[in-house]
């Protein structure tokens, strides 16, 4: 199977939150702890089999409330999908799908077309990996395997993508750093180039990195290394001036509705769960869903 390299720090970390949360009932993928096996990640495998970052203690609560966030924000976009379906959008783009089940996991209305794009390292191991599993599709699934800085638009017209129709877009774990600025920037106005009036967008998101989050970072890096999981998470990320993603959709004909983590956690029926200090939360994005007007 393929390395973990191939399949990336941040597929295989959402991947586990939702493994965890599947683990204490608070979401279902049958997939996503088999995933992460697959990937060979093993102390990620750690963190779901012995539970090792549950302590509300320290960096392991800086790390359980993470991964929390992490699942909240999925169970609410599966909330947003299904939504979406039912207002009659039959066409959905994931960006950088990473190790996401939601084609196979999910009840899908009849005519359903879903665009996982990502590297297409990634898409093979999953596809592989689902293979493996025995795992059906719900819907009609395209892969797209391009990158970023890549005319990916192109990449998505080429194997079916229509622009004419509404389009509800994910991006999870994406605007956050991950890419570079002027790719982010590119992103942003090609996703609204091609949307169309009632076109919807679910995503989190995050400025530019100040003091306090850099600091925060360091310190939950150097806690993760002290428990066994190195993730240098300042290697994933790059420096810059971003466009704040709501003001950014805002000015472009994206009517906004912005969310916390509270919020989503409280969807979980987590609200009353230690949310944890300035230290655990400062790298926790911001949130919104935006529909096309």
């Amino acid at each position: 199977m393929a390395p973990t390299a191939d399949v990336g720090v941040t597929a295989t970390l959402g991947a586990a939150a939702r493994a965890m949360a599947t683990n204490k009932g608070l979401m279902d993928d049958p997939f996503a702890e088999h995933l992460v096996v697959a990937a060979g990640v093993q102390n990620v495998v750690r963190m779901i089999s012995d539970e090792r970052f549950a302590a509300d203690d320290g960096d392991a609560a800086a790390m359980n409330g993470l991964m929390d966030a992490l699942a909240a924000h999925t169970r609410f976009v599966d909330e947003f999908l299904a939504d979406a379906g039912r207002a009659g959008i039959r066409q959905v783009v994931i960006l950088a799908s990473g190790l996401d089940t939601r084609p196979y996991r999910m009840w899908w209305p009849r005519g359903t077309t879903i665009y996982e794009v990502d590297r297409p390292e990634v898409l093979d191991f999953k596809s592989e990996a689902l293979r493996g599993l025995g795992a059906q599709l719900a819907a009609n699934r395209c892969a797209v395997g391009v990158d970023f800085r890549q005319d990916w638009v192109a990449a998505l017209h080429r194997i079916g993508f229509d622009a004419g129709q509404p389009t509800v877009w994910v991006a999870e774990q994406l605007l956050v750093g991950y890419l570079q600025p002027d790719v982010q920037n590119q992103l942003l106005h090609d996703v609204t180039a091609v949307s169309v009036i009632g076109s919807r967008l679910a995503a989190d998101h995050m400025p530019t990195w100040s003091p306090l989050q850099l600091e925060a970072e360091r310190a939950f890096v150097d806690g993760c290394r002290q428990n066994g999981l190195d993730i240098d998470l300042a290697s994933l990320t790059h420096p810059g001036e971003y466009h704040y993603v709501p003001e950014y959709l805002a000015g472009r004909g994206w009517a906004m509705v912005e969310r916390d983590i509270t919020g989503l956690r409280g969807g979980m029926g987590l609200a009353n769960q230690r949310p944890g200090g300035p230290r655990d939360t400062a790298f926790v994005p911001e949130y919104l869903t935006a529909t096309r007007v």
